[in-house]
C-alpha cells in the first residue's frame, strides 16, 4: 500500500506530563513537508537522556511529547527538495544535525551545527508538529521522536547507511556509542600508552572505555558506584575498576596514589557536577585532560578555582565530536567490517509497548542498553 502523501496512523509512546509513565497510543503522522523525511522506525534505544527526563519535573520541555532519539529505520517518503535519501533507504536518526553550511560544520574541528540552536527541537521548521493524537497536537523531541512507529525528521538530521546493516544493532550509533567512543578518539585524542579514567559505566561510559582501548591506552580505570558494571567494563577494555563508596579517601586522591602523578585523560559520563569535579581533580595537574561527556544539570556551577592554572584542560564533547551525516555512515561501515562491536552494549530487547518495563530495567543498573523494536 502506497502511503506517500497520506496521514499514517501508528503506535507511539507518549509522555503526557512530567513524571508520568509512557502511554502507548494511536497517533496520526502527517506527510513530510519540504526538506523533511518520514521514516518507519525499526529500532530505537532507550538512552540515559530519556531516563533523566523521566526523573525530573524541571526540564524545559513541552508536553505531551514523543521522546526517543537513538533510532534507525527505513525512509517511507520524502518531502519536496530532499535529495540525499529516497524511499527504501536505511537511515539513522540524528539529534545533532549537519547542515553543511554553518561555521561549525565548515570547520574541520567543529560539529555543533548552528541549526541545533536556531531550530525549535520540539517543532518542525514551520513551527508546527507532524504528530496528533485524538485531535491534539503532540510535540516532537530532539528533532527525532523515535518512540513512534513512524516519525518525520529534517533531511539534515538523517544519515543514509549500508543497506544490509542490522538496524537493531546500529541504532546505538545514533547516540550512545558514538558519543562515548568519539569522546575518547576525537575530543580527548587519547594517546597510545596513556592512562585513562572513566567516571560512569553506563552505555556511554562503556563506549568511552572501548574508545580508550582502541586508541591504545595502557591503563583504563572504570569508576562507578555499581559493582555489577565492573565485569562488563573489564570485558570491554577496563584494566581495573573502583567503587568510590568502598574507598577511605576521595577518589581523586586514590587515583593520584595509583598513578603517582594523576590521570592523563579523564571522562565524566554521568552528568553530575560533583563527579565532574572529582574527574577534573584526578587529572595530571600539568597536562591532564578532562572531557565532559554527560549532560550536566541546567544552572549548576562547577568550582574550578586553581584547577586549570597548572596546565590541566577541561573540554566539552557533543556526539563524540563526529560530524553526524558525514561520519555516522563510516561508523556503520566499520561495524559491518567487524572493526567495532556494539553487541556487548545491548543487554535487553523489548517491543515498544513494553517501554515502561525497559525504563524499570534501566533503573536497576543491570541494563546497559535496551533496544525497543517497533
Amino acid at each position: 500500500m502506497n502511503t506517500t502523501g497520506q496521514v499514517i496512523r501508528c503506535k507511539a509512546a507518549i509522555l503526557w506530563k512530567p513524571g508520568a509513565p509512557f502511554s502507548i497510543e494511536e497517533v496520526e503522522v502527517a506527510p513530510p513537508k519540504a526538506k523533511e523525511v518520514r521514516i518507519k522506525v525499526v529500532a530505537t534505544g532507550l538512552c540515559g537522556t530519556e531516563m533523566k527526563i523521566l526523573g525530573s519535573k524541571h526540564l524545559d520541555l513541552l508536553y505531551p511529547t514523543i521522546l526517543g532519539h537513538e533510532g534507525a529505520g527505513i525512509v517511507e517518503s520524502i518531502g519536496e527538495g530532499v535529495s540525499t535519501v529516497k524511499p527504501g533507504d536505511k537511515v539513522i536518526t540524528l539529534f545533532l544535525p549537519q547542515c553543511g553550511e554553518c561555521t561549525s560544520c565548515l570547520n574541520s574541528e567543529g560539529n555543533f551545527c548552528i541549526q541545533v540552536k536556531q531550530s525549535k527541537p520540539q517543532l518542525m521548521s514551520d513551527g508546527t508538529s507532524r504528530f496528533t493524537c485524538n485531535g491534539k497536537s503532540i510535540y516532537h523531541f530532539g528533532n527525532t521522536s523515535t518512540f513512534s512507529e513512524y516519525t518525520v525528521i529534517k533531511e539534515i538530521s538523517v544519515a543514509k547507511i549500508d543497506a544490509v546493516a542490522p538496524l537493531d544493532k546500529v541504532c546505538l550509533i545514533s547516540c550512545g556509542f558514538s558519543t562515548g567512543f568519539g569522546a575518547a578518539i576525537n575530543t580527548a585524542k587519547v594517546t597510545p600508552g596513556s592512562t585513562c579514567a572513566v567516571f560512569g559505566l553506563g552505555g556511554v561510559g562503556l563506549s568511552v572505555v572501548m574508545g580508550c582501548k582502541a586508541a591504545g591506552a595502557a591503563r583504563i580505570i572504570g569508576v562507578d558506584v555499581n559493582k555489577e558494571k565492573f565485569k562488563k567494563a573489564q570485558e570491554l577494555g577496563a584494566t581495573e575498576c573502583l567503587n568510590p563508596l568502598d574507598l577511605k579517601k576521595p577518589i581523586q586522591e586514590v587515583l593520584f596514589d595509583m598513578t603517582d602523578s594523576g590521570i592523563d585523560f579523564c571522562f565524566e559520563a554521568i552528568g553530575n557536577l560533583d563527579t565532574l569535579a572529582a574527574a577534573l581533580a584526578s587529572c595530571n595537574e600539568s597536562y591532564g585532560v578532562c572531557v565532559v561527556v554527560g549532560v550536566l544539570p541546567a544552572g549548576g556551577q562547577l568550582n574550578i578555582s586553581g584547577q586549570l592554572f597548572s596546565g590541566r584542560s577541561l573540554k566539552g564533547s557533543v556526539f563524540g565530536g563526529w560530524k553526524s551525516r558525514e561520519h555516522i555512515p563510516k561508523l556503520v561501515a566499520d561495524y559491518m567490517a567487524e572493526k567495532l562491536n556494539l553487541d556487548p552494549l545491548i543487554t535487553h530487547t523489548l517491543s515498544l509497548d513494553k517501554i515502561n518495563e525497559a525504563v524499570e530495567l534501566m533503573k536497576t543498573g543491570k541494563c546497559i542498553r535496551c533496544i525497543l523494536i517497533l
